[in-house]
């Protein structure tokens, strides 16, 4: 990022023109608004918490007037920092789009794509995704790292990754944050998790309510949104499911199915091992609840030739996967 000429009128009716703002001082700013606090921003920035302060100081001289004023232990933003944070957001978009039409005028040579997934989205569309190119563009140079959704947001605002595969959650950015595009990548059915021995184990498939009586082992709240999308679709199949056990990863959620603690509801797609005596069961009756997956990469950035690949290659992998096991049973030794 280079510096551009501002012109910006504030809540205030002031106007000030032709100032000169560097915008890596501007994304600072912008990612402190995003996390919040300086100490935050300065993580993600990879930077000192005194070098936020001193770029933003010197921010807040180029523009001319004060962006932070104290509040208790921490700073809060003025009513002008939020005006040029909402230009700043159009500022970023730009640039990105003219990194994209630049890079196609030159003819693309290669380049580094970052890519982040929370953990069940590596094994499912990630992993395969990259491998593929690794195969079609050996002369683009793919890093994986595992994040959650709260975090990919951040990393991605912040220039760390340039495209996460996320799941929306209410307390994240809605899909209209003009910081980013988001775009549906995956609806992943879920399907009623039983023991081996079950008596609805053998069924081709079933209702939620078929299992209202079972015990129920559910994500632990907070650890994902599964927790909520389990009890509001039991709540629309017209109960209230007992929540024995508690636990954060899918192979325990398995685990203690597969002892018998209890049943479950689990994405169709993610895996389970294989030796875990469990059967899927697909629901009929009514709309199937899904974990709908998204792409996000930053406003103006889905030109960039390595982040065009690589939202293809997602889409690839997901279309892949959805064909060959989005409509038909899937047994445990297959999972």
């Amino acid at each position: 990022m280079g510096t551009v000429k501002v012109h910006l009128t504030f809540l205030d009716g002031s106007v000030h023109t032709g100032f000169m703002i560097d915008l890596r001082r501007v994304q600072v700013l912008r990612v402190v608004h995003h996390l919040g606090t300086v100490t935050a921003a300065a993580g993600s920035l990879h930077l000192t918490p005194s070098a936020v302060s001193q770029q933003l100081r010197v921010l807040a001289r180029e523009v001319g007037v004060e962006l932070l004023v104290p509040e208790g232990r921490g700073v809060r933003l003025t009513p002008a920092a939020h005006t040029l944070i909402r230009h700043a957001d159009e500022l970023a978009a730009r640039w990105e789009t003219a990194r994209a039409e630049v890079a196609d005028e030159a003819g693309w040579t290669g380049g580094v794509l970052r890519v982040s997934g929370f953990p069940s989205s590596l094994d499912m569309v990630v992993a395969p995704a990259v491998a593929d190119l690794r195969v079609r563009e050996p002369r683009l140079d793919v890093t994986i790292t595992e994040l959650e959704t709260a975090e990919a947001f951040d990393r991605v605002l912040a220039g760390d990754v340039d495209v996460a595969v996320i799941v929306p959650n209410i307390d994240g950015p809605p899909t209209e944050d003009p910081r980013f595009e988001q775009a549906a990548l995956l609806d992943e059915p879920q399907d009623l998790l039983v023991p081996a021995g079950h008596r609805l184990a053998r069924e081709p498939e079933t209702t939620l309510d078929a299992a209202a009586d079972d015990p129920w082992v559910l994500a632990a709240p907070g650890s994902c949104d599964q927790y909520e999308l389990a009890l509001v679709a039991c709540a629309a199949a017209g109960f209230r499911p007992t929540v024995a056990h508690e636990v954060r990863e899918w192979a325990a959620v398995a685990s203690l199915v597969s002892y018998g603690f209890g049943v479950a509801l689990v994405p169709r797609f993610v895996r389970i091992p294989g030796e875990l005596p469990v059967v899927r069961i697909p629901l009929r009756d009514g709309p199937t609840p899904r974990r709908r997956l998204l792409t996000c990469v930053r406003r103006g950035s889905a030109g960039r030739p390595p982040i065009a690949l690589g939202l293809s290659a997602l889409a690839a992998a997901a279309a892949s996967l959805t064909a060959e096991y989005g409509e038909r049973h899937v047994s445990a030794a297959e999972s």
